[in-house]
């Protein structure tokens, strides 16, 4: 579970909250996405890695490793994806792919991608946002912050027995916010090229 290192977000471009049943979900997300990879200096030529956060041992930390899952299944050659139901990044190995994504990529742009408690109103939620991702800090861990655009998705209520809460979150939300980001994510792939076209 994350929390957002306020520091590290370009204060010019402010978070953009998107509810996954709003029936404009998947563009919107679309959209946005692609409007922080042109403003980074994505522009195409750095490898362009999600890093998918979280464990299959909790069902309300499961939001990354299920987005990875299903991305991975997807022809694309976007993204280099990190994080999986079979091979996860959590807090014990994260350390660990870091340092093996930045030997494995020269300079790459990193989207970190994990799940968060948050207000009730805003439950079922997902933010998109510059800069990185505390994972962990929800839940007084200590692990390095990761990532140049952060995506959370917020999966139920903080505030109090943070560890209960992640494992009584219930599955269909988090199915649902899984589809939601994947189908997000491959329709940046078509907007982003559509967008970097016509700049061009």
């Amino acid at each position: 579970m994350a929390v957002v290192n306020q520091l590290e977000r370009l204060e010019n471009i402010p978070k953009t909250v998107i509810f996954h049943d709003d029936h404009m979900a998947v563009e919107k997300f679309s959209w946005d996405l692609t409007y922080k990879l042109m403003k980074s200096d994505y522009k195409g030529e750095r490898p362009l890695v999600l890093v998918c956060i979280g464990t299959d041992r909790s069902t309300g930390d499961c939001l990354g490793p299920l987005v990875g899952s299903k991305l991975s299944e997807v022809d694309q050659n976007f993204y280099h994806v990190y994080g999986t139901l079979k091979d996860p990044v959590h807090g014990s190995n994260l350390e660990e792919k870091i340092e093996e994504i930045y030997n494995k990529y020269d300079n790459p742009l990193i989207i970190a991608l994990d799940a968060c408690l948050g207000k009730l109103e805003n439950v079922g939620s997902v933010c998109i946002g510059m800069g990185a991702l505390k994972p962990g800090a929800g839940v007084n861990k200590r692990l390095p912050k990761v990532g140049d655009i952060y995506i959370t998705g917020i999966v139920n209520v903080g505030g109090f027995m943070e560890y209960l809460v992640l494992q009584n979150t219930r599955l269909n939300l988090v199915m649902q916010l899984a589809d939601f980001i994947k189908e997000g994510l491959l329709g940046t792939i078509a907007e982003y090229k559509q967008t970097k076209a016509q700049v061009m």
